[in-house]
């Protein structure tokens, strides 16, 4: 941590043992065009003490819900104890990305097991140590792909809203064009699409399940990419990946997601962690950190990264991307969960979750007015009309420590999106049914 003086004196005491005058002297590498020119407008500094209380009162104003039904792409799954219990061990909480690699041999080992198991998940053939959040992750990957010749992005407009988001400020300030094809009954128009990919296209983005919870046509999808000469990346839930078909399987070019579900609780919004796949004609072009197997002089087993870009650490300004960091943590906690959970614990969530959903829009879509929107197949989560205001509805709920689904707006306006996981039992999926009954009388 950083030593800031506090007073004139010490000011003054430290600019004289570095040889200056004024403060000013010591950005003159900063040119003036760039400088604020003005105070940061920053609260005066806390003892340790305040700033403890003011976290604690910030805290205060959290609500703990006991049922939730809101998923949207940050979702509650069951976390075996021995999950938090490892993750949380001294030596494990301290990780961050190795830049000493060799001497982080622990750290690399948890790498390349997530990297592993991230590839047995997805069916692809490389994957990185994970970057930022699935957002990011997906940003990344429609970057990867874009080259002098091939500038323009199709994205499905069926996809998660800030996913689009972080994937447009990307592509607008790396002069790529993106073009969202319209969705239709919540499904990518895939008309449209055909006519969006050209000669020019880079690659093809779609969620499986989509925002709204619904599988697409991405057979389809593959084949419009492909046809046009252009990459397909997927965007998937990791524990859906258990019953439905891999991006593999799909023909995709790359998969990436969000990784929470694997182990990471909801924790008020992060940290995430993204994960990145790649089949192995693109495994160069992947950013940020693969951690390799080999062998020490000895003949031992031991860990490296490598297949990084030079350009990610010595020549920033010719990269294609500034990862060249990754969430350590995250990962190990992702890799342990997987490993406690095993295929049939995950296969077995998964399963969880469709039935689950399934009688959940059973018994929603019985209560007058609360129709489904979509006639299409779903995972975990559905879009319903909802007959009353949905802020009312989700006060009510709150009331009876629930927390209800994500009320939608735009041309969704008065539609909730609601989600369900193994995490829902039978008697809360029925004890919101009867509370949306009284809400609509």
């Amino acid at each position: 941590m950083s030593y800031v003086p506090n007073t004139s004196l010490e000011r003054e005491d430290m600019l004289r043992a570095l040889g200056k005058a004024r403060i000013d002297e010591l950005f003159r590498s900063v040119p003036p065009s760039v400088r604020l020119g003005r105070p940061l407008n920053l609260p005066a500094a806390k003892s340790e003490l305040e700033v403890i209380g003011a976290f604690e009162k910030a805290a205060a104003g959290n609500t703990v819900f006991k049922t939730c039904f809101r998923g949207a792409g940050a979702y509650r799954h069951f976390v075996p104890a021995v999950v938090r219990h490892l993750s949380s061990l001294p030596e494990f909480v301290t990780a961050y990305t190795p830049y000493q690699a060799e001497i982080s041999q622990g750290i690399l080992t948890v790498i390349f097991e997530y990297q592993t198991m991230i590839c047995e998940l997805t069916g692809m053939d490389v994957a990185n140590a994970g970057v930022y959040d699935g957002a990011h992750a997906a940003a990344e990957a429609v970057s990867m792909f874009t080259d002098r010749r091939r500038t323009k992005a199709v994205i499905a407009g069926s996809v998660k809203p800030n996913t689009l988001s972080v994937i447009e400020t990307y592509c607008r300030s790396a002069g790529i064009e993106t073009v969202v094809v319209p969705h239709k009954n919540g499904l990518a128009d895939i008309e449209k699409l055909l006519q969006a990919v050209d000669a020019e296209t880079a690659c093809v983005y779609a969620e499986q399940p989509n925002f709204f919870g619904l599988i697409e046509d991405y057979d389809a999808i593959s084949a419009a990419a492909h046809g046009a000469g252009a990459k397909f990346i997927m965007g998937c839930h990791p524990i859906s990946l258990a019953v439905l078909k891999t991006p593999a399987e799909y023909g995709a070019d790359a998969a990436v997601g969000e990784a929470q579900p694997l182990g990471l609780p909801l924790a008020f919004g992060g940290p995430y962690l993204g994960y990145m796949a790649v089949k192995t004609a693109d495994m160069r072009k992947l950013p940020g950190r693969i951690a390799g197997q080999t062998a020490d002089s000895a003949g031992r087993t031991a860990y490296v990264l490598t297949l990084q870009a030079r350009e990610q650490h010595i020549r920033r300004e010719k990269s294609s991307s500034s990862i060249c960091s990754n969430e350590a943590l995250c990962a190990l906690t992702a890799t342990i969960y997987c490993a406690s959970m095993g295929k049939e614990g995950i296969r077995e969530a998964a399963e969880q979750c469709l039935s689950k959903a399934k009688y959940a829009a059973e018994k929603i879509a019985s209560v007058k007015g609360f129709t489904l929107t979509h006639d299409g197949f779903f995972f975990n989560e559905f879009v319903t009309q909802c007959p009353v205001e949905p802020a009312v509805l989700m006060k009510k709920l709150a009331e009876k420590e629930i927390l209800g689904g994500l009320p939608l707006g735009g041309e969704y306006t008065g539609r909730i999106l609601w989600c369900v996981t193994e995490m829902n039992t039978k008697a809360q999926i029925d004890e919101l049914t009867e509370i949306l009954k009284e809400a609509v009388i």
